[in-house]
Parts: C-alpha cells; sequence; structure tokens
C-alpha cells in the first residue's frame, strides 16, 4: 500500500510577473488524470470528505487558501497536511480515508484516476475499517 506524500509542482515565474505551475501526463502525478474537479466557497466550519474510494487515487491542490487534510490508512495510520501553495499537490491513494477543512478563500483542485463512480467510496467510516481490518 502508498502512503500518502507531497507533490512539488514547478513554480515558474518571478514575483514581478507571476507565476505558473505545470503537470505532464504521469511525469509528476502518478496516474492517468480521468477526472478534474474543484471546490470553493466551503465555509470553515464545514468537514468534507469523509469518505475513502477502493480504486480511485487522487491528487489534491490548495489552488487558492489553505486546505487541512487528514488521511487515514488500514493500518491506523493518520497524517495531516497542510495544503496552502498552489504548486503542492497531495497524493491521496485508494483506501485512504480523508477529511478536508478550508480557509474561506479556499479553491481545492482535484486530480482523479477515474470516473465518478458511486460504487468506489466508501463513506461510512466503520465500513472503511471493517473492510480494510478484513484484508490481510
Amino acid at each position: 500500500m502508498t502512503n500518502p506524500f507531497l507533490i512539488e509542482f514547478p513554480k515558474l515565474g518571478a514575483p514581478g510577473i507571476g507565476y505558473i505551475s505545470v503537470s505532464e501526463q504521469q511525469k509528476l502525478v502518478p496516474f492517468e488524470v480521468q477526472r478534474v474537479f474543484w471546490t470553493y466557497y466551503t465555509p470553515e466550519s464545514i468537514v468534507r470528505g469523509r469518505h475513502a474510494h477502493h480504486r480511485t487515487e487522487q491528487v489534491l491542490v490548495a489552488a487558492a487558501g489553505r486546505i487541512i487534510v487528514t488521511t487515514e490508512l488500514p493500518d491506523g495510520t493518520i497524517q495531516t497536511f497542510r495544503l496552502e501553495d498552489p504548486h503542492v499537490g497531495l497524493y491521496v491513494p485508494p483506501h485512504a480515508w480523508h477529511t478536508m477543512q478550508y480557509s474561506h478563500s479556499a479553491v481545492q483542485l482535484v486530480l482523479a484516476s477515474a470516473p465518478y463512480d458511486e460504487q468506489d467510496y466508501i463513506r461510512d467510516y466503520e465500513q472503511f475499517r471493517h473492510i480494510w481490518q478484513a484484508q490481510p
């Protein structure tokens, strides 16, 4: 099983002209991107995510603002990541329960390895623990 890890994308430019960050297919993102989505205007009091995936891999980027991501692996390993630089992404592997809390101005960009499929989601925490504790 792969652990969550940070990916640093190139930061090209300068303060006087601004920056661009780039990711070309499967050079930094460890999967073929099949879906892209973004979240925004999330109230600071809301915790989003609260799920894991059977198969989908994701990279989360704070395109603006700050996002606190907490991941939990089937073995119980918990990690917290603070995303606040738009040239840094967080790889979230399948089987990782994850939650996100946003600053008011946060815009989260997500690169996903698969199109949306409700059957791929594990939305109940107790079911997540049960499924992966049963795995060898």
